[in-house]
């Protein structure tokens, strides 16, 4: 039996991705939360300092943890494409390798934190406060590393299973966890930015050791053959396509780092105001990601079936749907995106600069959401060559962007380079689509 579903001729792929998507968009809506929950609940602490902190320190984890962003791309590849072939054995392996790959790189970052800490803080900068509060906030939360990374590697095989409820449950019972144990941290027991970076660690292990109960009888309990979870050709294939991902989630990330790096040069406000943006725009970006994980696992299914006007059917009802919400996201931005910055911070002098960013926040959503879906559509066909080698140039070209247009309109310059990155993307993902047809 199919485990995907069977796939008959005549699909009705629009609903297909709709079915899939919004699960998928409430469960990813439900990930930023975890930085939202941590921006609030700073936001409101006395000075911009502890904002400013726990904003370094979000972009030390995004740029550490999403690093390992392969686990849960490759993941869902993987198994979509098991799955779209009905071979449970080969499915289960996948998930087991992944897991032992992030439980072993969990376990690094780790035993290295303080290292790894006083290296991100070297390079992110800020003011000495802010510093403070950003190692005070990582030191918390890097015990987190393991779950965190394994979180991913189970949210890639509920994905590639299409079993998206169950996706959505563990996301929502881990920002709820995350909510309660942050308050609790920071407001009851007084721990301050400490607090924040521990709430969000206790509520990553406890939906780690949860996802491992629920997805344990759908992968099946016959007896683990270590010897073929350990085949090398097979290890090889899978670090090959991890290596790509990451590269291309590091190439990202660096971009962003480079962004949150050049903004606290302008000042503390202004680094806090961005944050607070930064928060808006992903949390835009995991809507919208809901339809390229939709794409991913859906794609991944078509190919391994080796169904090529299904794969043309998709890409096209995946673009239509999330053109719709990405015009929504913008929308809200542009006439409800002061009231949503008032919610996240009480400092007026964060909003009032917020303020004057917020229409490139409002823009994003529209002319990024091409590169969300392309990204999908990449991923579900294991194309990760071409996925890393399109974030390589389009990262060139936001940093060359990104440097002179700061030289000559300061942090209106850095929105705008964001912008391009996003351009950038699409276009080069656009030039390498034909390859994945030509394939079939």
């Amino acid at each position: 039996m199919n485990m995907a579903g069977p796939i008959p001729g005549q699909e009705n792929w629009n609903r297909r991705v709709l079915v899939l998507a919004l699960p998928i968009i409430l469960a990813n809506l439900a990930q930023p939360v975890l930085a939202l929950v941590d921006t609030m609940v700073a936001g409101h602490l006395p000075g911009a300092r502890y904002l400013g902190g726990v904003a370094l320190g979000g972009v030390l984890f995004n740029f550490l943890f999403w690093s390992f962003g392969f686990l849960r791309m490759a993941t869902t590849g993987l198994v979509a494409q098991a799955s779209g072939a009905d071979d449970p054995q080969l499915v289960r392996r996948h998930l087991l390798r992944a897991l032992l790959v992030a439980l072993l790189a969990g376990l690094v970052i780790v035993l290295l934190k303080s290292q790894i800490i006083g290296l991100g803080m070297a390079i992110l900068g800020g003011s000495s406060a802010v510093r403070d509060s950003a190692v005070a906030y990582s030191e918390a939360r890097m015990w987190s590393a393991p779950a965190a990374l394994g979180n991913f590697v189970l949210l890639g095989y509920l994905l590639g299973r299409q079993r998206v409820i169950v996706s959505l449950a563990l996301q929502i019972g881990l920002n709820l966890l995350n909510l309660a144990a942050t308050l609790t941290l920071v407001l009851v027991f007084g721990w301050g930015v400490t607090g924040i970076g521990a709430g969000t660690a206790l509520a990553e292990w406890t939906a780690f050791i949860a996802g491992l109960l629920i997805v344990r009888p759908l992968a099946g309990a016959s007896r683990v053959a270590w010897p073929e979870i350990f085949d090398g050709k097979a290890l090889m294939a899978l670090f090959a396509v991890n290596r790509d991902i990451f590269l291309r989630s590091f190439f990202l990330l660096i971009c962003f780092a480079w962004f949150a790096r050049s903004g606290a040069a302008e000042g503390d406000a202004i680094l806090a105001a961005n944050a607070v943006l930064l928060n808006l725009h992903g949390f835009m970006s995991y809507g919208l990601d809901g339809f390229a994980h939709a794409t991913e696992a859906l794609v991944g299914s078509v190919i391994g079936a080796r169904r090529r006007d299904a794969l043309r059917a998709v890409i096209r009802a995946a673009f239509f749907w999330s053109g719709l919400v990405a015009v929504v996201f913008a929308l809200i931005y542009a006439f409800g995106g002061t009231a949503i910055v008032a919610m996240l911070t009480n400092q007026q002098d964060v909003r009032t600069v917020a303020a004057e960013y917020l229409p490139y926040v409002a823009l994003l959503p529209v002319i990024s959401v091409a590169s969300y879906i392309l990204d999908g559509v990449f991923i579900g066909a294991l194309r990760t060559r071409e996925l890393r080698n399109s974030m390589f140039l389009s990262t060139v070209f936001f940093l060359a962007a990104a440097y002179g247009l700061q030289q000559l309109w300061g942090n209106h310059g850095l929105w705008l380079a964001m912008i391009v990155l996003m351009l950038f993307r699409t276009a080069t993902l656009g030039l390498y689509l034909r390859r994945i047809f030509a394939a079939l």
